[in-house]
């Protein structure tokens, strides 16, 4: 067989399967609920003309590699300025996060050398792992991770890649836990922030927007170095290796999926810079497509997604793609993603939500997905556990929460589970009395009334998360509800650096919060549904304790689609009100 005969048979092949790709035509009229534009910033007039402005005055092309002169004062600009927003010491520019991923995992590993991947992960990861000629060990979750990391003790470096958010599914690792593992066996962690970066991060002050790391506000010692894309959420081209100075000369000397590429074109510097800019202070914008994406899950019946990717799951190449272009006939323009992209048999439409699609066009979306009835991928194993938990969580303390949890067991049937009680106060006994519903004692008790870190520390102990994690696993493969109340408010510590926000970003839970309902208390409630939204956590619902503040239901009620329910000050406070006000509010 000749070298033409060898590829036609080779296209046959992959056509036969159902895995031919094909270029889609540009410009498309349809909805877009495809490309990674997650803030609308690729045609923002104020990029337009950054890009313009910099053709104009130092051309189109990028002339040379950087080190023979193909760099300029913008480009080392704009990494201080990404380095300085994700808080990190440096940065270096890229043409795309592809040769970005190549250049930081060949420069930072070799032979020798142990590698730590993400079954998940991006081709881009894959590919460097390949070229970096280090030992490659891929992990399908952190116990994985951690037997590969003790078996690996001998390597001279070791290094876990992972991303931010996960391009296909949509969901995101369990960051903290990855960096726990690295800090335990002298590993590092490069976290890539491409579907991340712009959409989520720290709920407040100037790590807003810059990313999953930044969201968890992970330990600085366990990670090694951030790529963040400049074609998705920002706007514009590129990509920069985030991290150390030292980072940044070994990715020079020897990245050469960098030194060996023509720099980015000035036009692009310049419109990526003004995307940063724009991207950082887009807080409308960022809410609209977070709350958009959850939106589009729930109508679908689908796991809450991290940030702006939702998957839709059909099973079979073939069901996804038909299904892709029925869509793209009623205007609605979907990715099919099949393999070898993703496993084969978990083909799936891949829905974007952007902060240009307003709620009628997410129905719209929804309608037509609901009329295609798609078949359901059976072969993978349910994402959602066998039993339901419900963790209510407070804006601060003494605001109701175990009165709103035991009406919440009351009217499930609900075990209740308190994991730490600090204090005179005995809320398990509370709700057992109120509710009459199985309680399961706490796993930490402590006598000083103060947040958990601060109660353990007086009374000479440490709250092990590794314990109420599996306790929590425990509830989660039992049937039935469980309700479980956190102490305090939302970012009360468990320990020095692990937050009850933490520990709710690592297990996404469905979560309850509740807020009082009197003057004064509004900020507070908006900040903590902000801090939610950052991990990538939304309430199904919000209680308001106290008597009716009509103007603060009113602001909160305009947020859209949290459910909002009032529960007064019970005066007495007896089973049989608080039966009857949980059959009718909840």
């Amino acid at each position: 067989m000749n070298f033409e005969q060898s590829c036609d048979e080779e296209l046959a092949s992959i056509s036969a399967k159902g895995l031919q790709r094909t270029l889609p035509p540009l410009p498309s009229n349809r909805i877009d609920f495809c490309s990674n534009d997650y803030l609308g910033l690729a045609r923002d007039p104020r990029l337009i003309a950054a890009a313009r402005e910099a053709a104009a005055r130092h051309g189109v092309g990028g002339r040379a590699a950087r080190l023979l002169g193909g760099g300029s004062n913008e480009m080392r600009a704009l990494e201080r300025e990404v380095a300085q927003w994700l808080g990190a010491e440096d940065a270096l520019l890229a043409t795309s996060g592809y040769q970005a991923n190549l250049a930081l995992v060949t420069a930072l590993v070799g032979r020798g050398d142990l590698l730590l991947s993400d079954i998940r992960n991006h081709a881009s990861l894959i590919d460097g792992a390949r070229l970096s000629r280090a030992t490659v060990r891929i992990y399908r979750d952190p116990e994985e991770l951690e037997h590969w990391l003790r078996e690996g003790r001998g390597a001279r470096r070791r290094l876990v890649l992972t991303e931010g958010i996960f391009s296909m599914d949509g969901d995101a690792p369990d960051l903290r836990r990855l960096a726990e593992l690295c800090l335990e066996y002298g590993a590092r962690l490069v976290v890539d922030e491409a579907h991340a970066a712009g959409l989520v991060g720290a709920p407040e002050g100037p790590r807003v927007g810059a990313g999953a790391w930044a969201a968890v506000d992970g330990p600085a010692a366990a990670l090694a170095a951030r790529i963040v894309t400049g074609g998705k959420a920002l706007g514009a081209g590129g990509a920069l290796i985030v991290g150390s100075n030292r980072v940044r000369e070994l990715c020079l000397q020897r990245g050469r999926a960098i030194f060996f590429s023509t720099a980015p074109p000035p036009p692009v510097v310049a419109a990526l810079r003004a995307g940063v800019a724009a991207a950082r202070c887009a807080h409308a914008e960022r809410r609209r497509c977070l709350e958009g994406a959850r939106a589009l899950a729930r109508g679908l019946g689908l796991p809450v997604p991290a940030a702006a990717i939702v998957p839709i799951p059909v099973g079979d190449a073939e069901p996804a793609l038909l299904a892709a272009r029925e869509l793209a006939t009623q205007g609605l323009d979907l990715g099919a993603v099949r393999p070898p992209t993703v496993p084969e048999g978990s083909s799936r439409l891949r829905a974007v939500v952007h902060a240009g699609n307003g709620p009628r066009e997410i129905e719209r979306l929804q309608e037509a997905l609901g009329s295609l009835d798609l078949p359901r991928d059976t072969s993978r194993k349910p994402r959602t556990p066998q039993g339901r938990v419900i963790v209510v969580v407070g804006t601060d303390t003494d605001i109701g929460k175990t009165v709103v949890a035991a009406a919440l067991a009351l009217r499930l049937g609900a075990r209740y589970w308190k994991p730490v009680q600090t204090g005179d106060d005995d809320d398990t006994s509370t709700v057992q009395a109120l509710a009459g519903v199985e309680c399961i004692p706490p796993l930490y008790r402590f006598d000083l009334p103060a947040s958990p870190h601060e109660a353990a520390r007086a009374a000479g102990k440490r709250i092990e998360i590794d314990r109420l994690d599996e306790r929590l696993g425990r509830l989660r493969r039992n049937p039935g509800v469980s309700v479980v109340e956190l102490a305090g408010g939302l970012h009360v510590p468990l320990t020095d650096t692990f937050l009850q926000a933490d520990w709710l970003a690592r297990h996404r839970p469905e979560i309850l919060l509740v807020a009082r309902s009197t003057l004064g208390t509004l900020n507070h409630t908006l900040l903590t549904l902000e801090a939610l939204a950052a991990r990538g956590l939304r309430p199904s619902r919000l209680v308001l304790v106290g008597p009716a503040h009509p103007s603060n239901r009113a602001t909160l009620a305009a947020r859209g689609d949290l459910p909002l329910v009032e529960m007064p000050l019970f005066d007495p406070l007896t089973p049989a009100a608080l039966a009857a006000w949980a059959q009718e509010a909840l």
